[in-house]
């Protein structure tokens, strides 16, 4: 099934990329998701007009994600949590949990824009990417700390 991509989707492509993906994943998610739309002869016909539109909606986004990269890069937030002993968490702290403290701090940051390569399940300092648009990434620091 050939899509059109409307967003950035990790390891697949870009906005406006052309992706041939399994049928299910596009029909349950890509297209539900508003990720993708159908790439129909029409559409595909279209999609030079509509590559000049996602390049300026790009650049817009570039352009305002540089403005908060200043603010946001090297940012210290504290995250505190429960522990057990052996300065183990009782639980984990997630993308979710990262988003909710920069919500706090100002920053409109979404859960998928933040990027652990696995749950922090120790008290510690963690250097943290966050994706502000395609290409442009702040890191901060999460300091996980006893409640």
């Amino acid at each position: 099934m050939e899509v059109i991509l409307t967003d950035d989707v990790p390891n697949l492509g870009e906005m406006g990329d052309i992706v041939d993906v399994a049928p299910g994943y596009g029909r349950n998610y890509l297209l539900p998701q508003g990720l993708a739309e159908r790439a129909t002869t029409e559409k595909k016909s279209q999609i030079q007009h509509k590559q000049r539109q996602i390049e300026k909606k790009k650049e817009q986004q570039r352009k305002e994600a540089r403005e908060i990269l200043d603010e946001i890069d090297g940012i210290s937030i504290s995250v505190p949590e429960r522990v057990a002993e052996s300065d183990r968490l009782y639980g984990s702290v997630t993308e979710d949990d990262i988003a909710d403290v920069l919500d706090q701090e100002g920053f409109d940051v979404e859960p998928k824009d933040i990027k652990l390569d696995d749950v922090i399940r120790e008290l510690g300092i963690y250097r943290v990417p966050v994706k502000l648009a395609s290409g442009i990434f702040a890191r901060v620091h999460v300091w996980v700390m006893a409640m």
